[in-house]
């Protein structure tokens, strides 16, 4: 299921985040539709039936292989040749969201606040200390924000298109960037169920090389041109 987030302006970055998240800047975003939750291992599953790619590590984990955990494991290349798999079987283009398009989602809405939900703490949330002990959650178990949208931030780091670059802020269009034209790192965002602090902040920027295939990496798409 997608979910439509509206054309609009929003403020990306944060002052009180790390130097890549600054200077904090209004951007524009066409509108587009994401998924409500992460890629699942159960529609992860289809694509691999159908196209013989090899199964990530850690398949058949019992850690990791619930139908409804999002898939890990997979790297940019795997999370881009699902999406043109998915186009291609849908007949609808599906992609994964650029940088500034994750965060105008994350955000549900709402400038200024550091998460989803608000200022408080990650710590603040329910069963904080019980939740990802081990791996990764089933999907669509979080409060959804604004938008609609679970576990933005939370769970697993999502893989984004855009090339990363620590500096890209003080250079970056007002409408529709879409990161540096080449680099060694593709961005991604969100927290990760074996971090020390699990849920990352709305504006929170990384980075790894793209053929890297990590547990605690997954991705969602999106919907449009």
């Amino acid at each position: 299921m997608t979910v439509a987030i509206p054309e609009g302006w929003f403020v990306m970055g944060s002052a009180a985040g790390q130097e890549v998240e600054r200077p904090v800047h209004r951007v524009w975003v066409d509108a587009f539709a994401m998924a409500a939750t992460q890629v699942t291992n159960e529609e992860y599953s289809q694509f691999l039936s159908a196209t013989g790619r090899e199964y990530p590590s850690f398949w058949n984990d019992p850690n990791f292989s619930d139908p409804r955990q999002p898939v890990v494991c997979v790297s940019w290349f795997d999370a881009v040749a699902y999406c043109e798999w998915l186009s291609q079987k849908t007949g609808d283009r599906y992609r994964l969201p650029n940088e500034a398009e994750w965060e105008r989602a994350a955000r549900g809405g709402v400038d200024g606040r550091l998460f989803p939900w608000g200022d408080e703490p990650p710590m603040s949330r329910s069963r904080y200390g019980e939740r990802w002990k081990n791996g990764p959650e089933p999907v669509g178990q979080s409060e959804p924000n604004a938008y609609g949208l679970y576990e933005m931030c939370e769970n697993v780091h999502e893989w984004c298109s855009d090339w990363f670059a620590p500096d890209y802020y003080t250079i970056s269009p007002e409408q529709n960037p879409r990161g540096p034209e080449k680099g060694a790192r593709k961005v991604s965002r969100g927290g990760s169920w074996r971090h020390h602090i699990k849920i990352s902040r709305c504006s929170t920027r990384s980075s790894i090389p793209p053929e890297f295939q990590y547990a605690d990496y997954g991705f969602r798409v999106v919907k449009g041109s």
